[in-house]
């Protein structure tokens, strides 16, 4: 897996550095200070991930990213936690608030390895069907589809706020709908269906969906005017995937 570290301070990019040397899937093709710098180097080299600090003098790490026409997969890394949930709206691979512990590095490329091999396959069976920015396969169409009463129904996955267990059952709202869908399907069907790096279990009773978390009070997520209380068994896995 080709890589790039994108980071405005020289420490930085030497732990990113290290942690890479250990990996024997990862090939580091460079470095960069100023992300302007790192364009020829992605379109040339054809790199596969990107780590990428966010707030730097020349442009934001966000912008960059974003404007990048068919971009790798990416990786933010910064000092500051509130820029989470901007990041997992884009798509990142996953979000690592300096400093960066070497576990969290670890389970940051192992998303991306499978994301890869996921593309890979895609690529070998059915053409180029993965979108820019390297989501995973079940991303790549952005929906999907459950049974609800006598139909399959299409719900875009941006659209879901939330899923709530009810017994045999889930309920499904949906951003701007005041009717939820409900459909009979387990927790783990799901799972199954949804990229996990924009869905995250938080309570044996809810998931929610990353991009649509308003606020974080306590132990509870706010979305829109809905609070969902955190499970103390889904604490750290959230917290740490939101950086907080």
């Amino acid at each position: 897996m080709k890589c790039i570290i994108i980071d405005d301070e020289p420490l930085a990019i030497d732990v990113l550095m290290g942690y890479c040397q250990k990996v024997d899937f990862i090939k580091l093709e460079g470095t960069f200070t100023n992300p302007l710098e790192a364009i020829t180097v992605i379109k040339e080299r054809n790199i596969d991930l990107i780590f990428c600090d966010i707030e730097m003098p020349q442009i934001s790490g966000i912008d960059f990213i974003t404007s990048l026409d068919n971009g790798p997969m990416f990786i933010f890394t910064t000092a500051y936690s509130q820029y989470a949930v901007e990041g997992f709206e884009l798509n990142a691979i996953d979000y690592l608030v300096k400093p960066i512990p070497y576990h969290r590095f670890i389970k940051a490329i192992s998303r991306a390895k499978e994301a890869l091999g996921h593309k890979n396959k895609g690529d070998v069976e059915n053409g180029n069907v993965f979108p820019s920015h390297g989501n995973l396969p079940v991303a790549a169409a952005r929906y999907i589809f459950v049974k609800a009463e006598y139909e399959s129904i299409k719900i875009n996955l941006d659209d879901i706020e939330y899923i709530q267990g009810l017994k045999d059952y889930l309920k499904i709202h949906i951003n701007g709908s005041d009717k939820a869908i409900l459909t009979l399907m387990s927790f783990r069907e799901i799972l199954d269906k949804l990229p996990a790096h924009q869905f995250l279990r938080v309570h044996k009773s809810y998931i929610v969906n990353i991009s649509r978390i308003m606020s974080v009070q306590r132990n509870r997520i706010i979305i829109n005017e809905t609070r969902i209380p955190i499970g103390d068994s889904f604490k750290s896995v959230f917290f740490d995937a939101l950086g907080l």
